[in-house]
């Protein structure tokens, strides 16, 4: 079975001539299904840059990506769009919950984009946010909810349409370190449950939660080894 990632010679420019600045200088990454991998690096390392690119939400400059088996590197911005709602989950520092739905109105939300029918979208959103350990929240709107339930609603929204990977960046940045604590246990376990997950953080103590480390430096990979 082919991996869920695979760059190879990964570079990323912004910039030309004398003021290009090179983030990626030419990353070769292999993420296995179900793996849980943590990218780390200080800032400015290029962590960034590579999960977006990962997250089809910006393209290389060279080099080659295939996401589940498929090159992406040079679709359309609508294609990459609708890869982005089918095969990638996002979990932001910031949540991006929409303010006047209800939480389970926003964990819906992927699944309208993706032409699932009502019936289902409130069955599989009631499902998930009893996946995350908050089914009582479903119909209060995000202002009553504390960060790490809104972080909560966020990864079940992530997981809506089942996607093939799940990508959470500085996801408890936010947060307490006690309500950081248990949102990664809530990762561990989407894990332990066959999710693949890519995490960027600076935090060794959060990295060192994932099953493998990658560090990035200058825009590229120094290590990855196993925890």
């Amino acid at each position: 079975m082919h991996p869920i990632i695979h760059t190879s010679a990964l570079t990323k420019v912004f910039g030309s001539n004398g003021a290009a600045v090179h983030a990626l200088r030419g990353i070769d990454l292999t993420v296995e299904r179900g793996e849980f991998v943590a990218l780390i690096g200080p800032s400015g390392s290029g962590k960034s840059t590579l999960m977006a690119i990962l997250g089809c939400l910006d393209k290389p400059t060279a080099g080659t990506y295939a996401l589940d088996g498929e090159q992406v590197e040079g679709l359309s911005g609508r294609e990459l769009a609708g890869i982005r709602n089918d095969k990638i989950g996002f979990v932001f520092q910031q949540y991006n919950l929409l303010p006047k739905a209800s939480v389970v109105r926003n964990v819906e939300l992927p699944m309208l984009y993706a032409g699932v029918a009502r019936k289902e979208r409130r069955r599989r959103a009631l499902e998930l946010l009893e996946k995350v350990g908050i089914p009582e929240k479903a119909k209060v709107l995000p202002a009553a909810l504390s960060g790490g339930q809104r972080q909560r609603v966020a990864v079940a929204r992530a997981l809506a349409n089942r996607p093939a990977l799940l990508l959470a960046d500085e996801h408890t940045g936010a947060l307490d370190s006690k309500t950081g604590h248990e949102v990664l246990e809530l990762f561990a376990d989407l894990h332990r449950q066959g999710n693949t997950i890519i995490i960027v953080t600076h935090d060794l103590q959060i990295a060192s939660m994932a099953s493998r480390q990658v560090e990035i430096h200058d825009g590229l990979i120094k290590v990855a080894e196993a925890a």
